[in-house]
């Protein structure tokens, strides 16, 4: 009978993550193989209309990035936060609330730095339009409210 190691515990746990990862890659090949059929699909359709098009002259698309806020959705997140807000807020705590309402990692620093830089060039414009208006806070901070 063998008796326990004392690195089971994180042996058990790497293990765990190796499971993890592994899934996501099979997962992930499987999406892979989805849209090469898709695309395959489309490329059919399209040489239906134009038999002698170049279909590689066609550059892929980028995707957005992960952060990227669609059209409008940050203004409204904004608005919508102070709207709701019991008293004036930071910048700091409406990209907070931005981040975790689409799911963004709120402990990523540099992603936090970037949302608070959006949220505050979006305060600056909705004050120069005068639907916010900031007031000053504790310690030299700006807080941001709604204009009723």
């Amino acid at each position: 009978m063998s008796t326990p190691s004392k690195h089971e515990h994180v042996l058990s746990g790497l293990i765990a993550k190796r499971a993890e990862l592994a899934g996501r890659i099979e997962a992930t090949q499987m999406e892979l193989r989805r849209l090469i059929i898709d695309l395959d699909s489309l490329d059919a359709t399209i040489r239906l209309f134009a038999p002698d098009i170049d279909l590689d002259e066609i550059r892929p698309k980028p995707l957005p990035a992960r952060n990227h806020a669609f059209r409008g959705e940050m203004s409204r997140t904004v608005l919508n936060t102070l709207r709701q807000a019991a008293k004036p807020l930071p910048s700091r705590e409406i990209a907070l609330r931005f981040m975790t309402a689409r799911g963004l990692a709120t402990a990523d620093t540099m992603l936090l730095r970037v949302v608070v830089k959006r949220v505050g060039a979006c305060l600056r414009n909705y004050r120069n339009k005068r639907l916010v208006r900031s007031v000053d806070g504790p310690a030299r901070s700006i807080l941001w409210e709604i204009v009723r």
